[in-house]
């Protein structure tokens, strides 16, 4: 099952998303099943990356506080290998070109969108990215094989794709494991 986050500021717009994906997506040929979670706030949307994987991110490019540029930039330096396509409904070139350099989106969707091009455009998303992890995993395997990189570190390198964090260690001042990021 691949994840999908849904960040835009007007309720309306992500309980529209919401339905238009559903619990399965296709466009003809391929389908996945998807599980998707949404945000009104950039910033919540962020603090859930740092503790859960997605595959996809769809972000609005025009909300108060964060644009979507600054939204996605941000989600890449956590999540890299998350697919990133952003909505506007304002056909703003600089912007486009923006979100293209900056947040290296896979795709620049209009708004209003049409409901086969939305979901065509997160299939081929979803199956993109499916070969380039694919392609970063028998490259890992090539790796070990010349002796450029450990089982052990290939091991750590797919865990922290699966659950962002796991590998990290909070240290307290006197050496100890802090559990909760406010102690």
């Amino acid at each position: 099952m691949h994840r999908i986050m849904l960040v835009d500021d007007e309720t309306s717009v992500l309980n529209a998303l919401r339905r238009t994906i559903g619990e399965c997506v296709t466009d003809g040929f391929d389908s996945f099943r998807v599980s998707v979670e949404t945000f009104e706030q950039p910033e919540a949307a962020l603090h859930r990356a740092q503790d859960a994987r997605f595959d996809l991110v769809l972000s609005d490019y025009r909300m108060p506080g964060m644009d979507g540029v600054a939204f996605l930039k941000s989600l890449r330096a956590m999540q890299p290998n998350a697919m990133r396509l952003i909505l506007s409904g304002y056909a703003d070139l600089s912007a486009l070109v923006s979100a293209i350099n900056d947040a290296q989106i896979y795709r620049f969707i209009n708004k209003p969108w049409q409901d086969y091009e939305l979901k065509a455009s997160i299939v081929q998303a979803l199956a993109f990215q499916n070969l380039l992890l694919e392609n970063q995993r028998l490259a890992d395997l090539v790796r070990v094989q010349h002796g450029k990189l450990t089982r052990q570190e290939m091991a750590l390198r797919r865990l922290e794709e699966e659950t962002p964090g796991i590998t990290r260690v909070n240290w307290g001042p006197d050496g100890s494991i802090l559990l909760d990021d406010e102690e």
